[in-house]
């Protein structure tokens, strides 16, 4: 397990490579509020998301290695930093079906959050939430766009996780964090990729592009675009592989 890397190493060498350069490209392509946004972000814009993301598991749900924290989230830029955020704390990633009996949820539903008997955070996917609609819907979840500013914009982990534990569990699928980021030879150096799939496909992708210090442009909804418009938007980012399958 020596000479593994892990998440808060691969965040880490993007921001000591080019903290400014873009490293997650977002395109929202489903109907509803969120159709049409663009999001970029770079290394240190990331890094300041995932250390406040960070910062609310540890001090405020004591989360750290052995914790589980439930992804009931779809496959968006906000599913990333919380992504990240856990493993930064050490803590387990639980996704699909067994995510509501986590340790703690993240999740986009009120009454999943509601019906949650632990730490419950209610995520709003619109960019530009300040505020969740439906948050009194929540049984007294945390209301994340509200609250995740007041966190500091530094992290530091109580505890750091060992190859051996468990950094994400997936419809029966355990993965450590030994084996969490896998190197890609064949996309070469500093590749951008594109993705649509969903949260577990997205966040590979993401750790496999990074880790060669490469980028991402990851998008939801794509199939539903016109291809020529499509193609257009992949030349535009300057794309090196094609769409990856979900």
């Amino acid at each position: 397990m020596t000479g593994a890397l892990f998440p808060a190493d691969v965040l880490a060498r993007l921001v000591s490579s080019d903290s400014g350069r873009p490293r997650l490209t977002w395109y929202d392509d489903t109907p509803g509020p969120t159709n049409g946004e663009r999001i970029e972000l770079s290394a240190r814009v990331l890094t300041n998301w995932v250390a406040k993301a960070a910062n609310l598991l540890q001090d405020d749900c004591a989360a750290g290695p052995g914790t589980t924290v439930g992804l009931d989230v779809p496959a968006h830029w906000r599913g990333v930093y919380w992504a990240l955020a856990t493993w930064s704390v050490g803590a387990t990633i639980v996704l699909g079906d067994s995510a509501a009996d986590s340790d703690v949820l993240v999740t986009t539903d009120p009454p999943t959050a509601a019906a949650h008997g632990g730490d419950a955070l209610l995520l709003s996917l619109p960019a530009l939430a300040r505020a969740h609609p439906e948050a009194a819907d929540a049984g007294g979840a945390v209301d994340e766009a509200k609250e995740l500013s007041t966190h500091g914009d530094q992290f530091s982990p109580m505890s750091d996780p060992e190859g051996g534990d468990l950094a994400l569990s997936s419809d029966g699928l355990d993965t450590t964090y030994a084996d969490l980021v896998v190197l890609r030879s064949e996309w070469g150096a500093a590749p951008r990729v594109a993705v649509d799939g969903h949260l577990k496909a997205l966040l590979a992708t993401c750790l496999s592009a990074w880790a060669a210090d490469g980028s991402v442009v990851a998008m939801r909804g794509s199939a539903g675009t016109d291809p020529d418009a499509l193609a257009r938007r992949l030349e535009s980012e300057g794309v090196t592989l094609p769409l990856l399958p979900d």
